[in-house]
């Protein structure tokens, strides 16, 4: 037995870490919002030695949370150590807005805080407790880098972290005993013995690829046509340079919106389709009205979308590390008519469901696994020249009840996907306790009418809404005039109520009605 330890990164995620330059940062994070309930002390403002108490008795169940980056020799590929100086003082932060801060400063801070860079040299993420929020509220910014989580990992912390109930007890974690790290020496040893054996061991994943297909040879002829084809569909038909796909700056802006799910289920069962499929035609919509507004010419342009696919398996539920692959899928922009939008839409991801292309991207990450790091940091900086989608639209599935950190209920919670070079734009989505709560983070110079384009995404689901009442009201049997006109005396005062005001300078709220933002 060795008298050290470590964990080698696997390929996908050494790539975030040299997809990150200075103007961009490789961290997903999150802007929670809660009640501040019983963390409220006596004299005033927020418990935070309780929060950071709660996050401490967490750590062991998250090991990589102690754990730091350390490079081999020569190949300067990444592992991951013990930190034998690990301080929680550095990691869970206070701050406070001030009162009554909104919510509109909240997103600020957010923005400050998640364009900074973590710091390599310690354990890659960070929590910042903010009180002072309008409403007898605060709020949790955290950021973990991507080389540690995915987006459906980091839901499964959000759960270690907190409970479905009021009452949450803290137990006392173990002591902390940093295993010891390796030498350069060693992990250069290690490393020339790995290689030595990467033949046996590229014979024995051959092996076990195809016993765990199905219908063994002609699924693996289908995963390298897909692969082929994937690839060379991107080469020939790259998308379209937009406002969008510029150099980006190290400044960001971060703004949000809620939706209401069970409406956007009603959409989807009048529709058809999956929940995805409905986000993504909303965002159709909206950027075909952004990029009208823009005085972009619609005509013939590729608009691409990459919107990330888990892979995760059941075993795997509850892991960190990177279980994701992805589609690529070109949003129909030319198309103004949202149902139509929608059908093309469904029939591009049902293809992509049956092609089982997600699973031959996840093929070529773990094929990736092989590549010399150094190529792999090349091929990664070149994608960024080279970028085969426009935006990146991830949808994640949170809980679907109400979580508590100690005993401060969680509002709601806003996801945020880091920009690479020429992608001024990403948006995430995170669903929670009957909520569809959207991200959206953008270059500070790109996009400086990012509240614009919230604009079109609340019009672009308002016209989808209307597009399914219709369909449902077409489809109801016809009831005689005098019930029509019973019904109508007795909604008259909730029909006038429940009016809706000009989609153009409103958002939708967290019940389906329709917001401002701040």
């Amino acid at each position: 037995m060795p008298r050290y330890a470590y964990e080698r990164l696997t390929a996908l995620d050494q790539s975030f870490l040299s997809l990150e330059r200075p103007n961009s940062y490789m961290h997903v994070a999150s802007t929670q919002i809660h009640e501040v309930g019983p963390l409220r002390k006596p004299e005033g403002g927020v418990d935070a030695e309780a929060f950071k108490h709660l996050v401490a008795s967490s750590l062991h169940q998250i090991p990589r949370y102690r754990q730091k980056l350390q490079w081999t020799p020569i190949e300067q590929r990444a592992v991951w150590v013990d930190d034998e100086r690990f301080n929680i003082d550095y990691h869970v932060r206070h701050t406070c807005l001030p009162r009554p801060g909104s919510e509109a400063q909240l997103k600020q801070l957010s923005s400050r805080i998640m364009q900074q860079h973590l710091d390599r040299s310690r354990p890659l993420w960070e929590m910042w407790l903010v009180e002072g929020l309008e409403g007898d509220r605060m709020a949790l910014i955290s950021k973990v880098h991507h080389c540690m989580i995915d987006g459906v990992s980091g839901v499964d912390l959000m759960k270690i972290l907190m409970s479905m109930t009021l009452e949450q007890v803290i137990p006392e974690a173990p002591s902390y005993i940093p295993r010891p790290a390796p030498t350069g020496f060693e992990l250069l040893r290690d490393e020339v013995l790995r290689r030595a054996a990467m033949p046996f061991r590229a014979l024995g994943d051959l092996r076990s690829f195809a016993a765990s297909a199905q219908e063994e040879r002609r699924d693996l002829l289908l995963r390298i046509r897909q692969i082929t084809e994937g690839l060379g569909a991107t080469l020939r038909m790259p998308p379209s340079s937009t406002p969008l796909n510029r150099p980006i700056g190290p400044h960001r802006r971060f703004n949000w919106l809620t939706m209401s799910l069970p409406e956007i289920k009603a959409v989807r069962k009048a529709l058809g389709g999956t929940l995805n499929d409905v986000v993504l035609c909303v965002v159709t919509g909206a950027v075909r009205r952004f990029l009208t507004r823009r005085q972009v010419n619609l005509t013939g342009l590729k608009f691409r979308v990459m919107t990330p696919v888990s892979v995760r398996s059941e075993s795997e539920q509850g892991t960190l590390g990177n279980r994701v692959s992805a589609w690529l899928v070109d949003l129909p922009i030319d198309q103004a008519d949202p149902r139509e939008q929608l059908r093309r839409l469904c029939r591009t991801t049902s293809d992509l469901k049956q092609s089982k292309s997600a699973v031959g991207a996840e093929v070529l990450t773990q094929v990736a696994d092989w590549t010399p790091s150094t190529l792999l940091s090349l091929g990664a900086r070149n994608m960024t020249r080279l970028l085969p989608f426009n935006l990146v639209v991830t949808n994640v599935p949170g809980p679907q009840v109400p979580m508590y950190s100690l005993g401060a209920r969680m509002l709601e919670v806003f996801p945020h996907v880091p920009l690479i070079d020429h992608l001024g734009l990403g948006i995430a989505l995170l669903s929670y306790d009957g909520k569809l709560c959207w991200g959206f983070n953008a270059d500070y110079d790109l996009v400086p009418d990012l509240d614009g384009f919230i604009d079109c995404v609340g019009e672009a689901f308002a016209e989808l809404q209307q597009a399914a009442g219709a369909i449902r009201l077409a489809s109801q049997p016809r009831t005689s005039p005098e019930k029509v006109l019973g019904q109508t005396q007795r909604a008259g005062t909730e029909t006038r109520a429940a009016q809706v005001p000009d989609p153009q300078s409103a958002n939708l709220g967290s019940n389906g009605d329709i917001r401002r933002m701040p």
